[in-house]
């Protein structure tokens, strides 16, 4: 089973920018075949996905996102990013990636002054 890894949350402060990392690990384990998730769940709410990537690079986003977040994979080191702009009170939450049904443990956005 794959290990998924998220890394670079934070606090920042409305406007700023961070960049979300998903590290997956196993051995014996093609990555570059899997689309990868991007999730975030705020205390109260549902998890919603925020953006996807394709195996082939494509990518796909939440209209609370786009034109804010990208989603960038690097299958060598297998890793998948979440490039976060522009940031608000309401991108408060924590994030998730998810690949082949796997999720990782999460890591904190909160967006504050």
């Amino acid at each position: 089973q794959v290990l998924l890894v998220e890394s670079g949350g934070g606090l920042v402060p409305p406007g700023g920018s961070l960049t979300l990392s998903c590290a997956a690990s196993r051995t014996r384990f093609t990555f570059d075949i899997y689309d990868v998730h991007w999730y975030r769940q705020a205390p109260g709410t549902q998890r919603e996905m925020v953006a996807t990537i394709t195996s082939g690079g494509g990518t796909e986003y939440s209209d609370s996102v786009k034109g804010r977040f990208t989603i960038s994979r690097d299958n060598a080191k297998r890793t998948v990013y979440l490039r976060m702009t522009k940031l608000t009170p309401e991108d408060t939450a924590k994030y998730y990636c998810k690949m082949i049904g796997t999720w990782g443990q999460g890591t904190q956005v909160t967006v504050s002054s």
